[in-house]
């Protein structure tokens, strides 16, 4: 149950156990590595975390703060429904459109790493295709998302490593942290890689992490919470536990989806909850600083805010890209129905590049059908082919890659008014 909130409860403040901390000593492990300064600066006494428990955590809440959290998941379940009702929930569409949202959530959360790409890079690297290496990183979190959804029905530790093993298993260096938690310290921010001394913020011990993740896969199944913020406090608990070497908090947004289709906020699609994060990453970062010294009013504020603004621009890009798929059948009209281009044609809004080889190994296509599909498509101006190669040639839908750069240009013009 929710209790009601004290007389002096701040209007924007939810009392949290905060993280405590723990003194240890620090000698640099390989100081012929590091300059004389950095090493004596590095040894010595220092504190690191430890999160408190929070599976039987009761929280108060003001009246504003319970409407606020009501409202954004009432917006998020709308939007849910809007993608549904606007397709219909036996069109061909309905599947590739929560593929491209999940995708370009994941391009959102990965930027907020500071990791870029693309609709067109992304697309090309579904294909095997393109040389940007944040590209194969943002689609190693497309498949961290993925599992996440399907895990979504009962979240466990073997849920959180199998999302972090998706997220990390073809990232360059870290293929051998890929679902393991870390049996090493890691720590934020600080001037210096030899040691934790002066970091902005020191993860807990290796030892403590399974206890942790125990008692945050217990706070996640609870019922009796308002949503947005278990959500929003399960994220922040994950972020404060840090439990991987790298992709914490990927995996830490990756877990934040599959509550929301857990809880039945998402169930037909992904909404772009971390575009919403993105407009204010300050913000974001200042909240779960907040959550550490005890207040998950900050972090509850900001993602009942990040799912208002996922619910908004949502419909804004499920419209857009409904658009761009009239458009083409448009274009189609008077292709035989039984042409391969019809059923293909939905399909592009998942994959706005293709080529032959997808065709044939994705879709089951033989290379006849493959290569009439492609030039129905090509002569009917769905498609056009801008590889410029003789050989391994691409096509792609021009609509859909606005779209969604145009989606991604708005999230951005969002960060610089705020």
């Amino acid at each position: 149950m929710v209790a009601d909130a004290s007389d002096d409860l701040p209007a924007d403040g939810i009392p949290i156990p905060p993280v405590r901390q723990q003194l240890h000593a620090w000698t640099p492990r390989n100081p012929a590595g590091f300059s004389n300064a950095e090493v004596r600066r590095q040894t010595g006494t220092y504190e690191s975390s430890r999160t408190a428990t929070l599976s039987d955590w009761t929280p108060r809440l003001s009246a504003i703060d319970t409407a606020d959290a009501e409202e954004a998941a009432l917006a998020l379940a709308d939007f849910d429904r809007y993608a549904l009702i606007t397709l219909g929930a036996d069109h061909p569409a309905l599947g590739p459109m929560s593929a491209i949202l999940l995708r370009t959530e994941s391009a959102s959360s990965s930027q907020i790493e500071q990791l870029t790409a693309s609709a067109r890079q992304l697309a090309l690297a579904e294909l095997d295709e393109g040389d940007r290496a944040n590209s194969a990183t943002v689609i190693g979190n497309v498949r961290a998302m993925e599992a996440a959804l399907a895990l979504s029905e009962h979240l466990d530790e073997a849920g959180i490593l199998s999302m972090h093993r998706e997220l990390l298993r073809s990232q360059a260096g870290l293929e051998d942290q890929a679902g393991r938690f870390r049996d090493e310290l890691v720590w934020i921010g600080g001037r210096d890689n030899a040691g934790p001394r002066g970091a902005d913020y020191i993860a807990p011990q290796p030892e403590h992490i399974r206890p942790a993740i125990a008692d945050l896969v217990a706070f996640a199944d609870r019922v009796d919470l308002p949503a947005i913020l278990q959500i929003a406090v399960a994220h922040a608990q994950f972020e404060s536990i840090h439990p991987f070497v790298d992709g914490n908090g990927r995996t830490g947004r990756a877990l934040a989806h599959a509550m929301l289709r857990n809880k039945g906020l998402a169930t037909h699609t992904t909404v772009p909850l971390s575009a919403g994060l993105l407009t204010d990453v300050g913000r974001y970062f200042e909240a779960l600083g907040a959550f550490r010294d005890g207040d998950a009013g900050p972090i509850t504020h900001s993602f009942a805010d990040a799912s208002r603004f996922a619910a908004v621009s949502g419909r804004r890009l499920v419209d857009a890209l409904s658009d761009q798929l009239e458009a083409s059948r448009e274009k189609l009209a008077g292709v035989r129905s039984v042409s391969r281009a019809w059923s293909l044609l939905p399909r592009l809004i998942a994959q706005p590049i293709i080529n032959s080889r997808y065709l044939t190994r994705q879709l089951g296509y033989n290379d006849v059908t493959a290569k009439r599909t492609i030039e129905t498509l090509v002569e009917r101006g769905v498609l056009v082919e801008r590889s410029g190669r003789a050989r391994n040639r691409v096509w792609q839908h021009a609509g859909i890659l606005d779209v969604l750069d145009d989606y991604a240009s708005s999230v951005r013009r969002s960060m610089r008014h705020r």
